[in-house]
């Protein structure tokens, strides 16, 4: 990775030349960049919580330039050179740009605008939907980001392509799939909670704006929480790489727990990733206040997932040391090799949390202009210890990749060994880790170098980063008689989209029906062939009479059943 570190500057704008179309981008292969990808900036807006903000641009600016936007520059730039709550003196300016200019408030990632490629990884642009707020100087700065980086900002401002959107409420893995809540059409249905303008759109159309302006052909909306007042997914999930999410955790049926659960299960359930594979979900926990008190009963929204990438660091809010420790192991596994940095967002005088908002809430990125895009899905252990592992990664360049390299070690080894790849048709690259034997765990990354000498890495922090598989021993066959079972069922009580968690030993052929308590078969659930593991079924339970049920699942090998209450 490159470093590009640059002497302080301030601009003061008169007026901006950013140009600003109001019609889709016509380019091929439009694609709404990921948050992990490599970024040329990071963006805040300097107003409440200075001290928060401070450590962000302390820690930010190590990786990448940061553009500040500011009504006082000088006084930005003094509370930055001089020892305050916000930590340590900066002793210079460097890496830091303030831009001066009018905003509203803190809430950069839900104005800002968004990076969008032309052709996958060329032309980059700006997207700037109108915003859910009537803050009409953060609808307006956008602009002022785009004319200092020179790009083209295109705006969903104009009929038919009016939309209202939030950035806390939009999450993209970098390959046309992006997530949302159901926020995104209550704030396009003609009628909303402030006195702003509010379109008019189906589901239908929502969709096809965000395929034109910024090539989302999937788009995945979720339930809104009942306890969280903003309804922006950043507040409890993140996606930290093309098939994983992190999702925050509230013990057993408590505050938005259920809807949260529910609502990953039904994306696990109709929903892949770009590998057609299942979302991988990591669950970290939400922690309470210091008197207990979680969102349901007048807590606030503490959160671990709303998090920033800024190339090889984190940033993500913390919030006391018996909750963060856990925080900080569970986003080190989650992504190694990069480097963790927590700041306090629930500290007196700088408790942003109760505003319903964190680090991810008030940044946002832009990626960089020649991006080497590389994507692959780690290898899963395996029991093959006689073949070769085939490596296989997808590596772009606008002008072009001209050498893919493998790196492999085992855990025993204290240097990688380096194998060319050998390019194959679209823009995948190939290699082979040879044969090891049984208890080997093997760790890889790999590279990419584009014609122009520009070189990637996927993890991006390798060589501290790298992907990691073991070689297990021989299958061990069970002769259990419990061969299916139910793991569990949620929400329950239930009174809507109901999840239903069975576990089969091997694959089976099987039925799931709901029994009232008369005896009598209320609805068919499930009948089909049921995978080996756990495998995820859904009912309606709002087209049932309140009342208690027995859910019933059967097969050739065994029968289990389970209580559900309907309210």
């Amino acid at each position: 990775m490159k470093y590009f570190f640059i002497p302080f500057l301030l601009l003061i704008l008169q007026n901006s030349s950013a140009q600003v179309i109001t019609t889709p981008p016509q380019f091929s292969h439009l694609r709404a960049m990921a948050e992990w990808e490599e970024v040329q900036a990071l963006t805040i807006a300097w107003t409440d919580f200075p001290a928060i903000l401070k450590q962000i641009v302390a820690a930010a600016r190590l990786e990448t330039q940061v553009i500040i936007l500011t009504d006082d520059p000088q006084g930005t730039e003094d509370y930055l050179t001089s020892s305050n709550d916000g930590g340590t003196a900066f002793a210079d300016m460097s890496n830091i740009t303030l831009v001066q200019g009018d905003y509203d408030s803190i809430w950069m990632r839900d104005y800002a605008g968004n990076p969008v490629y032309g052709n996958e990884v060329d032309s980059l642009i700006m997207v700037d939907w109108m915003y859910n707020r009537p803050r009409p100087n953060d609808d307006e700065s956008p602009e002022l980001i785009a004319n200092e980086l020179g790009l083209d900002l295109y705006a969903t401002t104009e009929s038919p392509y009016e939309l209202r959107y939030t950035g806390g409420n939009y999450m993209s893995d970098g390959f046309g799939t992006a997530f949302a809540s159901e926020l995104i059409l209550d704030e396009n249905d003609g009628d909303g909670d402030f006195a702003i303008f509010y379109p008019t759109h189906t589901t239908g159309e929502i969709e096809n704006i965000l395929q034109d302006f910024m090539g989302i052909n999937t788009y995945i909306k979720m339930p809104t929480l009942p306890y969280d007042g903003i309804h922006h997914i950043d507040m409890h999930m993140k996606i930290v790489d093309e098939e994983t999410l992190i999702v925050g955790e509230y013990p057993n049926n408590v505050a938005d727990g259920p809807q949260i659960n529910a609502n990953i299960e039904y994306v696990l359930s109709n929903y892949t990733s770009k590998f057609g594979t299942p979302y991988n979900v990591i669950r970290i926990p939400m922690p309470n206040s210091m008197s207990g008190l979680y969102p349901d009963n007048g807590g606030s929204y503490r959160t671990y997932t709303n998090a920033v990438f800024v190339n090889n660091t984190i940033i993500f809010p913390t919030y006391r040391e018996q909750y963060d420790t856990t925080a900080f192991r569970i986003w080190g596994e989650t992504c190694p090799g990069y480097t963790l940095v927590g700041i306090d967002c629930d500290n007196q005088g700088n408790n942003i949390i109760s505003q319903s908002g964190a680090i991810h809430c008030i940044t946002h990125t832009v990626g960089v202009e020649d991006p080497l895009l590389i994507s692959h899905q780690p290898l899963d252990d395996t029991f093959d210890n006689l073949n070769p592992y085939n490596v296989t990664a997808y590596m772009n360049h606008r002008d072009g990749v001209a050498f893919g390299r493998l790196f492999w070690k085992t855990s025993l080894q204290s240097t990688f060994t380096e194998v060319d790849m050998d390019a194959m048709a679209d823009n995948n690259w190939q290699a082979y880790i040879p044969a090891q034997p049984v208890g080997t765990i093997i760790q890889y990354y790999v590279e990419g170098e584009a014609s122009t000498g520009k070189i990637q890495t996927r993890p991006m922090p390798a060589p501290d980063a790298f992907w990691t598989f073991k070689i297990l021993g021989e299958v061990a066959f069970t002769d259990e008689l419990e061969s299916v079972h139910f793991s569990k069922v949620f929400p329950n009580p239930a009174s809507a989209i109901t999840c239903v968690e069975i576990g089969s030993l091997h694959p089976q052929n099987g039925s799931i029906m709901l029994i009232d308590m008369m005896g009598r078969k209320a609805l068919d659930v499930f009948s089909g062939r049921m995978r080996t593991g756990t495998n995820k079924y859904f009912f309606d339970a709002s087209s049932l009479g309140a009342g208690v049920y027995q859910l019933i699942v059967q097969t050739e090998h065994g029968i289990d059943s389970q209580q559900v209450i309907v309210k």
